[in-house]
């Protein structure tokens, strides 16, 4: 069974993934906290400053490390048992708390640096962001529903390319189909609403006065957070996916891209 967990208002969690100090990524990240502190209760888990292990394993199973069966399972039968490891429940105590979570990181390989993939692995446990199903629709409690539902995300992401190469005609592929696994896969998956990305294009090729205009987009961004509208991301449980899950084929029928899975907005 899922447990929902009613964040604390005032309370915003940046996650940030990346290994350098003095970095681009590590002015934006100081400057972004620096800007929400004035109106949030600050939390931040900089995953490469705590050496946070991102590999799911038997560590995570409590006392059933090495019992045969899906680990995903297990892992959550563990946090039920409160058995997990002490590095996973203060990751998973900062999340319940925030109303905002911002998740920092560079595109590496067209997706997220491996430390954040394996905080999602080991924080999203079944039981605690999923796993619930709605007893009166009989449909699991997932997209747009979950355990963490109350709570809005910004992607904050900084990519090599310039706006065209990952654009929605772009060699590299768009950016909001790459990283349709988080925003869509991970965040919206347990109930948290996400924002429209904020990109930062060419961030290996930025002079010091383009460093400044980023910092600055970044605070400007921040500073209308609140009222922003979340990203329309179609709901299971509003019926516009029936018995396959796949989309119901009067909705958009000769269309097959990611993007269908966004609602018009009013």
């Amino acid at each position: 069974m899922t447990i929902t967990h009613p964040p604390e208002p005032g309370t915003a969690l940046w996650v940030y993934a990346h290994p350098r100090r003095g970095s681009f990524n590590d002015r934006l990240f100081r400057a972004g906290t620096e800007a929400l502190s004035t109106r949030y209760r600050m939390l931040t888990s900089d995953l490469n400053a705590q050496n946070f292990d991102p590999v799911l394993c038997d560590r995570d199973l409590g006392d059933l490390a090495g019992k045969p069966g899906n680990i995903a399972e297990l892992a959550g039968a563990a946090y039920a048992r409160g058995q997990q490891p002490t590095d996973v429940r203060q990751e998973q105590a900062k999340l319940a708390a925030a109303e905002l979570l911002i998740v920092q990181f560079p595109l590496w390989w067209y997706g997220p640096p491996a430390i954040l993939k394996g905080w999602f692995d080991r924080v999203f446990t079944s039981g605690f962001a999923y796993g619930d199903v709605d007893s009166e629709l009989g449909v699991p409690r997932r997209y747009g529903d979950g355990g963490l539902v109350g709570r809005r995300a910004l992607v904050v992401v900084t990519a090599g390319e310039d706006a065209g190469s990952i654009g929605p005609r772009g060699i590299s592929g768009d950016i909001e189909s790459l990283l349709f696994p988080v925003t869509h896969g991970v965040l919206w998956y347990v109930g948290i609403e996400p924002l429209d990305l904020h990109v930062v294009h060419d961030a290996d090729d930025l002079d010091a006065a383009a460093v400044e205009r980023e910092v600055e987009r970044l605070r400007h961004r921040l500073r209308t957070v609140d009222t922003e509208p979340a990203r329309p991301f179609r709901r299971l449980r509003d019926g516009d996916y029936q018995g396959t899950r796949a989309l119901r084929a009067d909705l958009l029928p000769d269309r097959t891209d990611l993007h269908i899975h966004v609602a018009p907005r009013d």
